[in-house]
């Protein structure tokens, strides 16, 4: 019997009992807010679960035979039981109206407010067209040709300094202008050719307004050259370049130039003695 008190007092574990500040013990194994099982005798009815009984998924406290003490953690999560309350679901009164009345704020005439209605998007329309007007004009003007080109846009010459079967070349518009004083015969001889059979079909009417003045641009229809005057087979003008010959009418006779020269806009003063080309 002794040995076996010996035996006893040698593996007894000494107490692990913790105490607060205050000296009050510690157990942590104790819940103090855990229900008593239900029972016929209880007067508040059926009670809940004991809430110091953990479930199996929970760590705890165990003990082992010999008296060891080990303790296992794990973190559950939170669940919260609520439900979202939005404003629009307060209780509402049954005498609010839905939309706010604004009659304080109408006018007693509407139909002033509506005549001034027109008045403001008429008189915005007139100033919106206007700044377009302006913005387009100001755009165009832009566009347009300056005042030294617009000063050479008209030739004046004077017809009584150029004698009787000469020629006169003038620059009109960056172009050279021929300008000839024709003889009778050169009328007569312009006249009786047979300009239907020519490669570009003109008469020598249609190509003057007065007989004995020929105007027409100084420019080959083959590769735009200078044609020489007085010069070619048909007594005309001749462009050196590639062999062009004109008549004293200006049309095409021989060579590669495909039409005739080109007779520019003009027309004569009321003296007739100057033309104005352009």
């Amino acid at each position: 019997m002794a040995s076996f008190q010996a035996v006893k007092k040698a593996v007894n574990l000494a107490p692990t009992v913790r105490s607060l500040p205050s000296g009050v013990p510690v157990a942590p194994l104790l819940n103090l807010a855990v229900r008593s099982p239900s029972s016929g005798h209880d007067h508040h009815g059926p009670s809940g679960p004991r809430a110091d009984i953990q479930p199996r998924w929970a760590g705890g406290v165990s003990r082992s035979s010999a008296g060891l003490v080990s303790k296992t953690y794990l973190s559950a999560p939170t669940s919260y039981s609520q439900q979202q309350r939005t404003l629009h679901t307060s209780v509402a009164r049954k005498d609010a109206p839905e939309v706010p009345d604004f009659s304080h704020y109408r006018a007693n005439n509407t139909d002033s407010n509506r005549a001034l209605s027109y008045f403001m998007v008429g008189s915005l329309g007139v100033l919106s067209a206007s700044a377009a007007k302006s913005s387009v004009s100001e755009f165009l003007q832009t566009m347009a040709a300056s005042a030294d080109v617009l000063a050479l846009a008209k030739v004046e010459v004077d017809l009584s300094n150029i004698p009787e079967g000469k020629n006169v070349i003038i620059k009109w518009r960056g172009k050279p202008v021929f300008i000839r004083h024709r003889t009778q015969s050169e009328i007569e001889e312009a006249r009786a050719s047979d300009w239907k059979s020519f490669r570009d079909p003109q008469s020598d009417e249609e190509r003057v307004k007065k007989p004995d003045w020929l105007v027409m641009l100084g420019v080959c229809t083959h590769l735009g050259c200078v044609p020489i005057g007085e010069a070619g087979d048909f007594g005309g003008w001749f462009c050196p370049c590639h062999g062009s010959h004109y008549d004293i009418s200006g049309r095409a006779r021989k060579g590669p130039a495909p039409l005739n020269l080109e007779i520019p806009a003009y027309e004569f003063s009321e003296t007739e003695d100057k033309l104005i080309i352009g």
